[in-house]
């Protein structure tokens, strides 16, 4: 595959049109998904699970970073930052913050990505505020990040540890698609991505893109193209997890660093809702990213190809049981239509279908957030 580099702004766009949007896929069969649940059934308990967290601090950030670190089914390589929901300026000086709230010297954090690779970038702080934490404000941070690079950092580890690094990542997928590039091996020695990202279900900061996709689209498609096994949990499921005064009365209550801190920046972020008019509490997305990581039982999971085409959708649709058929499977999907300018014919992106995701599209948020706030209250969590 070129890199993206390389690429020419119509070979990109033909070749991932529709990567921001991450919708209309196809279904795996129910007897597959039972199969699947089983077998992550069994893989509760287990672990330590090595891992590297690809954040961009960010208040749902912040808070998926303390339950990860309370979380003793995690063994975390490294923490690495990239610029999101705020610069990278304050991104890693946020994630050294939590480190040291959790007490988890033992965490390296690197720095990545200031940008995306090819596009200026769009932060959210009208969520996150100025500071990315809500308007939270703690300390200054005594720790400092290692000298290599997020990328470099990220490759290292998985290539000390072939087949065992799970990449969890929860921003935009910017210093994962630098690793991929940097080292053409790399992909195969990764056990799996975990990813908050993507929808099925319209967009957060476009009618159809979620914000983590939309920041770096090129990253997105390296990723979702490289290969390793990914586990997409998107808006259709982080929208049903809302925090509530009552969840940060339960943080409030307990008096350690890691509850406290959670409180005071879930706090800031219900209180910031309701000023802007919202209804409801702030979405923990990345939380529920994490927390289906540990308890595979709060997800539910279908396979689907991440391009905006489907062989079963809209018209093309087909009876019940016939999803599997090979006619279905053996539906070409097209790259945009050519220009007036050109004769070229639109490319053929891929002849079969073959699922390259598997999507979280439901979600048990009562169990969740039994998860969530155990860790990060200090009380016993569910498993």
């Amino acid at each position: 595959m070129k890199k993206i580099s390389e690429m020419t702004r119509r070979e990109f766009v033909t070749a991932s049109a529709a990567t921001l949007a991450v919708g209309s896929f196809t279904r795996s069969s129910e007897e597959d998904h039972a199969e699947d649940r089983q077998e992550r059934q069994s893989e509760r308990g287990r672990g330590p699970f090595r891992v590297i967290i690809d954040t961009d601090p960010g208040v749902d950030d912040a808070l998926a970073l303390l339950l990860a670190m309370r979380s003793p089914e995690l063994k975390i390589e490294a923490i690495t930052a990239v610029a999101g929901n705020v610069p990278l300026e304050l991104t890693l000086p946020n994630a050294l913050r939590m480190v040291e709230i959790a007490g988890r010297d033992d965490i390296p954090v690197a720095a990545g990505a200031k940008a995306p690779l090819l596009r200026r970038l769009v932060t959210a702080t009208y969520a996150h505020g100025e500071n990315g934490l809500g308007g939270a404000v703690f300390p200054e941070p005594k720790r400092k990040p290692v000298p290599e690079t997020a990328a470099e950092f990220i490759r290292q580890i998985v290539r000390k540890y072939p087949g065992e690094v799970t990449l969890l990542t929860i921003g935009p997928l910017t210093n994962v698609a630098a690793a991929l590039q940097s080292d053409a091996e790399l992909a195969r020695m990764v056990r799996g991505l975990v990813m908050m990202g993507g929808s099925l279900s319209g967009g957060n900061i476009t009618p159809a893109a979620e914000f983590n996709i939309y920041v770096d689209p090129e990253a997105a498609r390296i990723v979702f193209q490289s290969g390793i096994p990914i586990t997409m949990v998107g808006l259709d499921v982080t929208r049903k997890t809302s925090l509530t005064d009552e969840h940060l009365r339960v943080l409030d209550g307990e008096q350690n660093p890691v509850s406290q801190a959670a409180a005071k920046i879930a706090r800031n972020a219900i209180n910031h809702n309701r000023e802007r008019g919202f209804l409801v509490g702030p979405n923990m997305h990345d939380s529920l990213a994490i927390a289906g990581f540990l308890d595979a039982s709060i997800l539910q999971f279908e396979d689907y190809y991440v391009v905006g085409y489907s062989p079963d959708a809209g018209d093309l649709r087909r009876q019940p049981g016939m999803e599997k058929d090979a006619a279905a499977q053996k539906m070409p999907i097209r790259g945009s239509a050519p220009t007036l300018a050109g004769n070229r014919t639109s490319p053929v992106l891929r002849e079969d279908f073959v699922p390259n995701t598997k999507v979280a599209v439901g979600v048990d948020s009562t169990r969740f957030f039994d998860l969530l706030i155990s860790r990060l209250s200090g009380k016993q969590g569910t498993r």
